[in-house]
């Protein structure tokens, strides 16, 4: 089983090539030449699968970061995972960036992700050994100074790491460890596709991970005058 995974949803786009649980090929690409990574997503995934002397067509599975992130980032992945999927009529199964993170936690603790959400606002989720425990959602400031973060591995971007360390939470900045996040997420796609129906994953029924409205920017020609 050749399963393809991207991710263009956090800090760097990451597209990963494995056969069953056998990485064949890992790519990150970051920012640069004043242009977002994710929009080297395509020729990212046109080079790895060259490289490894696949056709698209010997993919059998599509998996996919589904968000929360950037909204630029998150419509990118999506929408390529969709048409891939749609089109090679193969699985395809999404991850949140939440879940992706807590794998940076190997110790079997109790894993908190926490990651901006801007305007006072934060997306968690609770898990414990790579199981979920609490969904991810959109969390208030107050409500996160209520969390109980006893005995839990805490894992957070760099704007919320300040943010705890303020009511003495430690945490671990993701950006920081520098872990290769697609290579969590072609383990978790293998593993969700391993136990999976055929209905599990169907390509219609991916939908991305927004827990807050995305942005919208109206321009100044076009408000009425």
């Amino acid at each position: 089983m050749k399963i393809l995974t991207f991710d263009t949803s956090l800090d760097k786009t990451y597209v990963t090539l494995s056969e069953n649980e056998k990485i064949l090929a890992d790519i990150i690409v970051e920012n640069h030449d004043e242009k977002y990574h994710s929009a080297y997503l395509i020729p990212t995934i046109v080079n790895i699968l060259k490289n490894n002397n696949i056709l698209m067509k010997d993919i059998n599975v599509i998996g996919t970061n589904v968000g929360p992130g950037s909204f630029t980032g998150i419509r990118a992945c999506v929408t390529v995972a969709r048409v891939f999927a749609q089109q090679l009529n193969i699985p395809l199964v999404g991850v949140s960036s939440l879940e992706i993170l807590s794998h940076i936690n190997t110790s079997g603790s109790k894993t908190a992700v926490v990651l901006d959400a801007r305007k006072n606002q934060f997306y968690t989720a609770l898990y414990v050994r790579n199981k979920e425990l609490s969904s991810p959602k959109l969390t208030n400031a107050d409500e996160l100074k209520s969390f109980d973060f006893k005995d839990t591995f805490v894992i957070a971007d760099e704007t919320s790491s300040a943010f705890l360390n303020s009511f003495g939470v430690e945490s671990v900045v993701y950006t920081e460890v520098n872990a290769d996040l697609g290579q969590y997420l072609n383990k978790i796609v293998y593993d969700k596709i391993s136990n999976a129906s055929d209905e599990d994953y169907l390509w219609g029924k991916l939908k991305p991970l927004y827990l807050q409205a995305p942005p919208v920017t109206i321009s100044a020609k076009s408000k009425i005058k």
